[in-house]
């Protein structure tokens, strides 16, 4: 009987034929058992029957059983495949020159593009930055030299640290990691006072698992995202407690993002490269932008995951071969040598490189280059890596064939076959060339608008197909160094600028969610005012604020909904400390102060400032209203006190209308 149920299952998950192999014959030797005259042989038959059909209606009323296992192997399989078709692509496309997307030798010109419609394969997004010292060194040359321009107290001169003091890598480390998380959302001109603040406060990080966490809230008011700041102090004090870091951030990305609350591998990257010396990317926003032109990638750097993947290989490749760039070496560009075309090779058959300040100046490098040059709106004249940008190389073809580029440019290459396509670029829309012979003023006509909604649906179908099937034939070479820039007139620069700044992918932005607040100042007798702590978790965590309520309908409402809101929240909140007395207190509500607007990543708030004072009927005022309580995280707190707690700005502009007042 087991054995027949066991068979039966196995049919259904796993082998279906082979499984009912075994019933079929036994209900073959049944049939003949039945024609025997042993009754007992006959009722032992008819109930092995019977049990055989109980355990296929079994079967047939549990089929999400065996299905569910099966979905469970083809995602794992489809996991396992995915990743491995990665790794292939990021090899072949950062890896040794020659090396193609199946291994093959076959010759190609799979690095070419057509114009306008950016029809090519995937190793055309090879980074010519990747074969071309020359440009990487054009980089750090550059980055030497304006550095000092901006001033960022941060950056100081790279120290190996086999060679310094304990005390002073452990100091350094930690002036870094401060500055990246300071650095986050939030520009550098306003992060250089803060900086330099937090570091005569707490000068190592020592002190500041000391701190209280009200005085480092305290300390970053202003610069948002306050989480960071309590990311930060719950880190420093884990950092100090760890028996292996004790007080010392790890130099290893791994480590640091394992070990580090709030550390990203973006973070860690920046530790490792500025401080250590490691080949680690550093990648934030402007990198992403910075290499989506450089690599020619039209897709969305924010949310699609095999793009990110994609630059954030190319960053890995690149830093590794800064690396691997020895100054010393007589075929070193800054020495005059010839460019080595074989670098690639070279760096992957050797160790990994020593300890330098190359990766956190090539890392730095890329930063800046992206929030000064390579802006949202580039200024590509300036830019000292053009020679190895796909866009600006594109913008200059574009520019060519609108007749504003007299000096021709390298031909695209015209072949591609289809199971070469890029699939990691969005369709690109662009305006169909005329014949240069035509006057008038390029138009997209119905028929080319048919044209590109044919090629957006081929290419999104391709896109299905992303890193499951990787059947290139083809090789990747070093990729031709485009021809000299021609000088160009402005109208030539304004035609490349305006094709750059289409990278990357600019994608339709969330609706932000709109909210109403009542800000509630309760003031009692003495002049001191009511003040609730924000839960830990969530938005504005561990802020002080005015009792607040969120209005449920913010749409419908007016003056005078609002006030008889604020009135019933109020009400609600000192009923609950007086309720046990004897005498009576009068909540009075004195006016609506006015409106302050605010706006979060997520979240556009109006908070409606209110003002109420508490009369007492009673003889002792001084316990009127709620007392201060632990577990609410309540207290009454005079104005000096109050303006010295840790607010969040919009609820500061709130107390500010308050104290107007006062």
């Amino acid at each position: 009987m087991r054995r027949s149920l066991r068979s039966t299952r196995q049919s259904v998950s796993i082998l279906a034929d082979e499984a009912n192999t075994p019933k079929l014959l036994s209900a073959t030797k049944d049939e003949e058992l039945l024609k025997t005259n042993s009754p007992s042989r006959k009722t032992r038959i008819r109930k092995r029957t019977a049990q055989h059909q109980s355990d296929e209606e079994f079967v047939e009323d549990s089929p999400a059983e065996a299905p569910r296992v099966k979905r469970q192997k083809v995602r794992a399989r489809s996991s396992k495949k995915n990743g491995d078709a990665t790794a292939q692509l990021h090899a072949c496309l950062f890896g040794k020159p020659n090396m193609a997307l199946n291994g093959s030798t076959a010759e190609s010109d799979g690095d070419g593009i057509n114009l306008p419609n950016r029809a090519h394969g995937l190793c055309y997004h090879r980074p010519l930055l990747l074969d071309n010292r020359q440009a990487r060194t054009s980089l750090l040359t550059w980055f030497d030299g304006v550095s000092s321009s901006r001033e960022m107290p941060w950056r100081k001169p790279w120290t190996d640290p086999s060679t310094t003091t304990l005390e002073e890598v452990e100091r350094r480390a930690y002036q870094v990691w401060i500055s990246e998380i300071m650095l986050q959302q939030t520009r550098v001109a306003t992060v250089v006072d803060y900086w330099n603040r937090w570091m005569e406060r707490w000068p190592t990080i020592q002190d500041l698992a000391a701190a209280e966490q009200d005085e480092v809230l305290s300390a970053w008011r202003g610069l948002g995202y306050y989480s960071r700041a309590t990311r930060i102090h719950n880190a420093a004090r884990i950092v100090c407690k760890d028996s292996g870091m004790k007080g010392l951030l790890p130099a290893d990305v791994g480590e640091l993002v394992a070990k580090v609350p709030g550390v990203g591998r973006y973070t860690a990257g920046a530790i490792s490269a500025i401080v250590f010396g490691r080949a680690a990317p550093m990648v934030d926003g402007n990198v992403l932008r910075v290499l989506s032109r450089q690599l020619g990638v039209f897709g969305d750097v924010k949310a699609d995951k095999a793009v990110i993947e994609l630059l954030w290989a190319a960053a890995d490749s690149l830093v590794k071969a800064i690396a691997g760039d020895d100054p010393e070496d007589p075929e070193d560009p800054e020495d005059g040598g010839d460019v080595d075309s074989n670098a690639t090779t070279k760096r992957e058959e050797d160790e990994e490189a020593a300890p330098s300040n190359r990766p956190g100046r090539w890392g730095q490098a890329l930063m800046e280059l992206g929030s000064t040059i390579c802006a949202p709106k580039p200024n590509c004249a300036v830019c000292p890596i053009t020679s190895s940008c796909r866009a600006y190389d594109e913008g200059i073809r574009l520019a060519t064939k609108r007749g504003l580029v007299s000096k021709p440019t390298a031909p695209s290459h015209a072949t591609l076959d289809i199971e070469d396509a890029c699939i990691l670029c969005k369709p690109f829309e662009e305006y169909v060339e005329e014949d240069s012979n035509d006057n008038e003023q390029n138009v997209k006509t119905e028929e080319v608008s048919k044209q590109q909604r044919s090629k957006s649906r081929t290419q999104t179908t391709l896109r299905s197909f992303a890193f499951t099937q990787v059947t290139s034939k083809r090789k990747i070479t070093s990729s031709p160094e485009p021809p000299p820039s021609p000088a160009l007139s402005s109208a030539a620069v304004e035609a490349v600028v305006s094709h750059a700044r289409k990278f990357p992918l600019k994608t339709v932005k969330k609706a932000v969610r709109e909210e109403e607040t009542l800000v509630c100042a309760i003031r009692r007798s003495d002049g001191r005012y009511l003040i609730h702590k924000r839960p830990e978790k969530g938005l504005l965590a561990g802020l002080w604020e005015l009792p607040s309520y969120i209005v449920k309908d913010p749409q419908g409402g007016s003056a005078k909904t609002r006030k008889r809101d604020a009135e019933k929240f109020v009400r609600g909140l000192i009923s609950e400390s007086v309720k046990a007395r004897k005498r009576k207190v009068v909540v009075k509500h004195v006016d609506e102060l006015g409106s302050v607007p605010w706006l979060f990543s997520h979240l556009k708030l109006t908070m409606h400032v209110h003002l109420f004072e508490l009369e007492d009927e009673g003889e002792d005022s001084d316990e009127e209203g709620p007392k201060e309580d632990r577990e609410t995280r309540s207290r009454w707190s005079d104005v000096e006190a109050l303006d010295a707690e840790s607010m969040g700005t919009g609820m500061r502009k709130c107390w500010a209308l308050v104290k107007e007042v006062d």
